[in-house]
């Protein structure tokens, strides 16, 4: 559908939901903390992800992320630099990244948004056996570490893609995230690791390349679903316990990633426990941005994307008030 239709779309959903409290009343208003039963606060910001189908389609422009994330009453935006086809269709990348950095920053300084992470995909596997091109993808990570610190973000999101000999897997794994992380404190970026599909995916080995770097900006990105580890003709034959692999990670996160699928006629997750996930999160004594990140094809994005907002709210602010009582 045209990009004016799917903001009118949008607006109606949003007109639709505001009664019941999703929405702020002002866009331009500073959006609500959750305060947690331990008294730290929970901020949430869209995934950008949960757009792609249509930015990728070309029925949204990306540099439209802030005013739609403002829409739907979220704190803080999450990119993702795949989405951005003016940047890697460009004959000067980093003039594109700049471009890039600076549309970005009006927007989310118009809509009074923060600027929480950039996911990097597609700037070569920082795991990979063949070392020029490992040191190649570390090069390229770098110069999106310094476009995260001109946006104002506090980390970029990294994948550990390449071999797939476990111990070589940890070895390069670690060097590629202690030479980011040493890069990185220069401009106070966090680096953070999504369990994102192989090796990534198996929490317990994840944790052990983690906790080997051992520096204070080098940490983890949890997200709800992504504990695929291996499969085999698109189905996935090797799966990591969801909630283990969350309780796991959760004493290095420094981001969480609320994955979210479909949803029954109460608004519960169907594939994911969001009050045990919840309850893992807030036991680890966690303070920060909770990420949104709808993937699912029954509904509506923007239906979708505000019933796993209101399942975040729900489960925080409950848990909020059982503490008083």
């Amino acid at each position: 559908m045209k990009r004016v239709h799917f903001l009118q779309n949008m607006s109606l959903a949003l007109f639709g939901v505001s009664t019941l409290g999703f929405a702020n009343k002002s866009m331009k208003s500073k959006h609500h903390l959750l305060k947690t039963k331990t008294k730290k606060t929970i901020q949430l910001s869209l995934a950008q992800w949960s757009l792609n189908k249509s930015i990728r389609g070309g029925t949204l422009d990306p540099y439209d992320f802030a005013k739609i994330t403002s829409g739907f009453g979220f704190s803080g935006l999450e990119y993702v630099t795949q989405l951005y086809k003016d940047i890697y269709n460009a004959k000067d990348k980093n003039k594109a990244i700049e471009n890039f950095v600076r549309k970005s920053l009006a927007e989310s300084q118009k809509y009074n948004l923060d600027n929480v992470l950039i996911m990097i995909d597609g700037e070569g596997r920082l795991s990979n056996e063949n070392e020029t091109k490992r040191h190649l993808a570390v090069e390229n990570h770098s110069v999106w570490i310094d476009a995260a610190a001109k946006l104002g973000c506090k980390a970029i999101r990294v994948n550990l893609y390449g071999t797939t000999n476990q111990q070589l897997w940890k070895e390069l794994s670690i060097k590629s995230l202690k030479s980011l992380s040493e890069h990185a404190s220069k401009s106070n970026i966090n680096i953070v690791v999504e369990n994102h599909g192989g090796l990534s995916s198996n929490a317990g080995l994840l944790m052990e390349v983690i906790n080997t770097v051992n520096l204070p900006n080098c940490g983890t990105l949890p997200d709800f679903g992504n504990f695929c580890i291996a499969k085999e003709e698109g189905a996935c034959v090797n799966e990591y316990d969801k909630y283990k692999g969350v309780q796991e990670m959760m004493p290095r996160a420094l981001a969480v990633s609320a994955k979210s699928y479909d949803f029954d006629l109460q608004g519960n997750e169907t594939k994911i426990d969001y009050e045990r996930m919840l309850n893992v999160v807030l036991e680890a004594g966690y303070a920060g941005y909770i990420g949104v990140e709808y993937e699912g094809k029954r509904m509506p994005v923007e239906d979708g994307i505000l019933h796993t907002k209101r399942l975040i709210e729900k489960y925080i602010l409950s848990s909020t008030n059982e503490s008083k009582n």
